[in-house]
């Protein structure tokens, strides 16, 4: 009675290391989120909008975004599906792009520079706000990824961030920082609120 009890202690020790090693294993490879960061933004200067007389269309309504998304994972490269990149200006679309599927290394870090065509009357009233000096964007990423660890391929994640933009009176970042990271919105309003329990 004694040796089957030892023996059964002995048993959930080693189920428990072998359930803790397992855990331990787990967190090390789990794979890491991208992240998404805007390096350059530049929307057209307030002389090119001031040149145009009004009910002209603008000699220069393209907005610039230089968009750096890095790989973290050494184990693991990434699969992207089309990924949508929004700016909105209040509740208004200045732009929109498509960024078509592509994968992406372990640990690399690609940087690429997108155009947007934006809209002529909300073009207007960004210059508007910009020559004023309280100008303020909100950028929006959405797109699913899927990891490649040792050959297998991940179920598909979701990734939906977003970032606030201020724009100088020279139509570029303004403040201190000078890169924007997006970030997940909903893991941002719970750190928030962790602060307030």
């Amino acid at each position: 009675m004694c040796e089957a009890k030892n023996f059964y202690l002995w048993l959930l020790q080693i189920i428990g290391l072998l359930g803790l090693l397992a855990l331990c294993l787990w967190l090390s490879f789990r794979p890491k989120e991208p992240t998404f960061t805007i390096t350059e933004f530049s929307v057209p200067s307030i002389s090119s909008q001031k040149s145009s007389a009004p009910g002209d269309a603008y000699q220069d309504d393209t907005v610039s975004i230089t968009l750096e998304i890095k790989n973290p994972n050494k184990d693991s490269s990434i699969y992207y599906n089309d990924t949508f990149f929004v700016l909105y200006f209040g509740q208004d679309t200045v732009g929109k792009r498509k960024i078509s599927s592509f994968k992406q290394e372990k640990d690399k870090k690609i940087q690429d520079r997108y155009n947007m065509d934006a809209d002529e009357k909300v073009q207007r009233a960004l210059a508007n706000s910009i020559s004023n000096g309280n100008a303020e964007l909100k950028a929006d990423l959405s797109t699913m990824i899927r990891y490649n660890t040792w050959g297998i391929r991940s179920k598909h994640h979701a990734i939906h961030l977003q970032a606030t933009i201020p724009v100088g009176s020279d139509g570029k970042i303004s403040g201190k920082k000078k890169k924007i990271k997006l970030h997940n919105l909903y893991k941002k309003w719970k750190l928030r609120d962790k602060r307030f329990l």
